[in-house]
């Protein structure tokens, strides 16, 4: 998004490219990605390994530094079923600590949303926009 202050155009961020997660056991946390969440793999380097979030790359990544190493923030998944994709996941092993809810209630829609872990710990979520029918 750019917008102008007097004469110059202002700076401003408006598309996520990467997100890094933290990941312990790299083989571990490649098939969970890969194999329970059903992402697309891109490709692996040395303690590295890529997937596709619809355009958005996740970078799943062994610290190599004390400050990296640590849980990273909630990565929410975008769902139109979200009872439908509880219940495939749940059916695959990931552990949800709770149930699908509703999170707001929006003049257009309500907000739902169920959170879990993925294999290395990291809190995750699925998050659905519920339009009334």
């Amino acid at each position: 998004m750019t917008t102008t202050t007097g004469d110059a155009p202002a700076f401003g961020l408006t598309r996520l490219g990467q997100i890094a997660v933290t990941a312990r056991d790299l083989d571990r946390a490649t098939a969970f990605y890969r194999d329970i969440l059903g992402l697309r793999f891109l490709f692996r380097a040395p303690n590295l390994a890529f997937f596709d979030c619809d355009g958005v790359r996740l970078m799943l990544g062994v610290p190599k530094q004390a400050a990296f190493d640590h849980p990273s923030s909630i990565l929410y998944f975008s769902v139109g079923d979200l009872e439908s994709a509880y219940a495939v996941l749940a059916a695959r092993g990931v552990t949800f600590t709770d149930r699908p809810h509703l999170v707001a209630t929006m003049p257009d829609h309500e907000l739902w949303m169920a959170f879990f872990t993925d294999s290395e710990g990291n809190m995750l979520a699925l998050m659905s926009e519920v339009r009334p029918s």
